[in-house]
This record gives C-alpha cells, sequence and structure tokens, in this order.
C-alpha cells in the first residue's frame, strides 16, 4: 500500500511540473512547435536517469526501493511515460539486448503513433 501512495504522490508532482513547465515554455516559445512537451521529455529522461544511476549505486538501502517508486514510477511516470520508455530501452541496452532495444523504439513510435492516428481518425468519422 504504501508503494501505491508514493506512486500518487509522486504522480501528482509529475503531473503538475508537466503542466507547469510546459505551459511556461509554451508561453515563451509560442506553440508552432511543441517545446513545451520536448522540454518535459528531455527532463524527463534526464531525471529518471539521473535517480536510477543514483539509486543503483543504493542498491541494498532500506530506503533505496520507495525512492525508486516515488521518483522513477511516480515523478517521473506524471512528468512523462518517455523517460520510462527510455530508461526501460537503456536496460535493454544495458544487458546487451540489441535487438530487444531495436525492437522496442521501432514499436514504441511507429505503433504508438499509429494507434495515434487510428485512434483520431476513428474520433474523427464516428
Amino acid at each position: 500500500m504504501i508503494n501505491v501512495l508514493l506512486v500518487l504522490l509522486g504522480g501528482a508532482i509529475g503531473s503538475l511540473c508537466r503542466y507547469w513547465w510546459s505551459g511556461l515554455i509554451a508561453q515563451r516559445y509560442g506553440e508552432t512547435f511543441p517545446y513545451g512537451t520536448l522540454f518535459v521529455n528531455m527532463a524527463g529522461c534526464f531525471i529518471i536517469g539521473l535517480a536510477a544511476g543514483l539509486l543503483n549505486r543504493a542498491a541494498g538501502a532500506l530506503w533505496e526501493q520507495p525512492v525508486r517508486v516515488f521518483l522513477t514510477v511516480g515523478v517521473c511516470g506524471g512528468l512523462t511515460t518517455f523517460s520510462s520508455f527510455s530508461l526501460q530501452t537503456l536496460n535493454l541496452m544495458l544487458g546487451k539486448r540489441w535487438g530487444s532495444a531495436l525492437v522496442n523504439i521501432l514499436v514504441s513510435t511507429t505503433i504508438c503513433l499509429g494507434l495515434v492516428v487510428t485512434g483520431w481518425w476513428i474520433g474523427q468519422n464516428f
């Protein structure tokens, strides 16, 4: 139950940061390009990488798993799922699972984009 609460709290913080940062960037640089989303994705990727690197050094510490759940699943999950995708892809690469990493990249980008297009099309036509 504690993990659920940590994800809930971290997700709320990440979602609020996404809303605030995206809006701030869009307000400053305009919305002709999704600068806000790009910034949030890059920030989330850096944060999840930093957290994973630091927490791997603390593996086995009593506080390591709750902090990992709060930061990586909660905060970064609320901020951007692109960070989770990127960390999982890195973990495949670190495990020398190059084929799986490539499949994850290709499937996640092409199929997910295709599903957005499909959902949009259905929403527009039915």
